[in-house]
């Protein structure tokens, strides 16, 4: 019963859209409605607000640390199953995918993906983030990061995790993320994909 309110409440806060919520509180217009229509932080920049932007990036990861950082509290304070950190960080991640809150429309779940990494594992939260920064510094396109960021992911979390129910979470995310990323990856193979701060739809 323990288990399945904490996998329930980690859905719950992952169903907190901070595109929306941001956007709301900044008096700009629904990160759905405009640009991609994904309300993620990459498009709350499109309105020029940096500050916005950072703020729903910020909250997108740290719902994703403290779903799974209290699961994981949680899980060891009352000895739940081995499964329930594992149940959490995809639910948690499930949520902001498909928010409870905002009509299942969610978004493409990067920022989240990185916050429930960090309480699992730093080191493998460090090599997500520095793929990331390292490929969108070069190329500016932000899916292009993301999906070369997955790949190393998917690599580092093997190695570091080894088999068990924790990598096979971790892995189906990964895989959520990619089928997220589709229309980019049709656009990137096409060249239509466009650098950040340029005309971009995808």
């Amino acid at each position: 019963m323990l288990t399945a309110l904490v996998v329930l409440g980690a859905y719950l806060i992952g169903s907190l859209s901070f595109a929306s919520i941001v956007s709301k509180a900044f008096g700009l217009p629904d990160p759905r409605t405009y640009g991609s229509g994904n309300p993620g932080a990459t498009n709350v920049a499109r309105t020029g607000n940096k500050r916005a932007a950072a703020l729903t990036l910020v909250g997108d990861a740290a719902k994703g640390f403290v779903a799974v950082a209290a699961a994981m509290y949680v899980a060891k304070r009352f000895a739940l199953h081995e499964d329930a950190v594992p149940l959490a960080l995809l639910a948690v991640f499930l949520g902001h995918l498909f928010p409870l809150y905002y009509q299942f429309r969610g978004g493409k779940g990067v920022a989240t993906a990185l916050g429930v990494l960090l309480p699992l594992d730093w080191r493998v939260a460090l090599i997500a983030a520095a793929a990331w920064a390292i490929v969108f510094v070069v190329t500016r396109i932000s899916s292009l990061s993301a999906l070369i960021a997955i790949v190393v992911t998917t690599f580092a979390s093997i190695y570091f995790f080894g088999p068990g129910t924790t990598l096979w979470s971790l892995l189906s995310m990964l895989a959520l993320l990619i089928w997220r990323h589709k229309d980019n990856i049709e656009k990137l193979f096409k060249g239509a994909e466009s650098g950040f701060g340029k005309s971009n739809q995808g």
